[in-house]
């Protein structure tokens, strides 16, 4: 847990020399033919490179869905950018987190869209800028409880880390979806995360919704016991986000530059997760806990890194999940989700491509 980087993975030190020197050579100015003052002034010298942006990001470091956001603090990314970026590792609730934002304690932060649009309803100085990636959370049914397709549930008790969580509200709507109700046909047990399978060999739940790794980690030690049956990529989520990045309110006013380099930086460090899985991982398991380097490796494959919307294609998919929340009674049954995605979302691009 405690290497450096640069035991971890020599590639990724070589990516990082290869991006700042191609951010940086542009800078120098050759001396060769100048005389006089000029000459004694630049002789030997560069112009000093422009400053770097300082910006606070929070993020829950626990979270492997964010390796993005490590992959473009330790290879650089966000220096090339033109940011001087501080990780903050935040623990507490989205509420919590989306205040921090809007009251300047961080500049930019990371987090689910299932937990952040019932507090951004309330009128947050928030913007959603970006987004990082699809999938992450899992429904895995008990086998030994005969639980191993979607029908199963019905009478069911399904186990979960809290009542909040954001696998509770998604698959709240993909039941209903799929002719489940979920106030009804299902019961919702809040566990520990580390006692979940414990309560179903017990015989206390059926199945489990949760993020990974936790859910990764459950599944690989129970010796076959669980079996995935759905996740919040099936079906029509195939291609729909799951981790937002927001930036405060002032920021966006007052240095959108900043903004737009955050997110630049972020799809640029997605698409290397994406192409270069075990590289991330490598990169990422210095934050990690609890959890091996080959079972992170394992992970990625899970995830969608290329998925990344922005602009109008971002404001598109909030307001498919406002719409969601709404018919499940996250949202008010007022909030009209078109005007609701424009009041949260900010297009850093300006329509152009990224």
């Amino acid at each position: 847990m405690s290497q450096t980087i640069e035991k971890s993975s020599g590639n990724v030190n070589e990516m990082r020399r290869t991006l700042l020197r191609g951010a940086g050579s542009a800078l120098i100015v050759p001396a060769l033919g100048m005389t006089g003052v000029a000459g004694s002034l630049f002789a030997g010298s560069a112009i000093a490179a422009p400053a770097l942006t300082p910006l606070k990001f929070a993020w829950n470091q626990s979270a492997f869905c964010s390796t993005p956001v490590a992959v473009a603090k330790e290879t650089g990314i966000f220096e090339k950018n033109g940011l001087d970026v501080t990780l903050d590792n935040f623990g507490g609730t989205a509420d919590q987190l989306l205040e921090a934002l809007a009251t300047g304690k961080a500049d930019a932060a990371i987090g689910m869209i299932h937990l952040w649009l019932k507090p951004l309803e309330s009128g947050f100085d928030v913007k959603i800028v970006g987004s990082v990636h699809a999938g992450c959370i899992r429904l895995i049914g008990y086998k030994p409880a005969n639980v191993t397709k979607l029908e199963d549930l019905r009478g069911k008790t399904i186990g979960v880390a809290s009542m909040g969580a954001p696998g509770k509200h998604f698959f709240s709507v993909y039941f209903k979806k799929h002719g489940i109700d979920p106030e009804k046909d299902v019961v919702w047990r809040a566990y520990p995360r580390d006692l979940l399978g414990i309560a179903a060999e017990k015989g206390e739940i059926q199945a489990v919704i949760d993020q990974d790794p936790q859910v990764f980690v459950l599944e690989k030690h129970a010796n076959g016991a669980f079996v995935e049956i759905a996740t919040n990529r099936s079906g029509e989520y195939h291609n729909k986000i799951c981790c937002v990045v927001g930036v405060q309110g002032e920021l966006l006013r007052k240095n959108k530059p900043a903004a737009t380099a955050v997110i630049r930086s972020l799809i640029e460090a997605g698409e290397y997760t994406a192409q270069h899985p075990d590289e991330g991982a490598k990169i990422f398991h210095k934050y990690a806990t609890g959890i091996s380097l080959e079972e992170l490796q394992a992970l990625y494959g899970t995830l969608d890194y290329h998925h990344h919307p922005v602009n109008t294609d971002l404001r598109s998919e909030i307001a498919w999940f406002a719409d969601d929340f709404r018919g499940i009674g996250v949202l008010k049954p007022s909030t009209d989700p078109q005007k609701f995605a424009s009041a949260v979302y900010a297009d850093v691009f300006d329509g152009a491509a990224k």
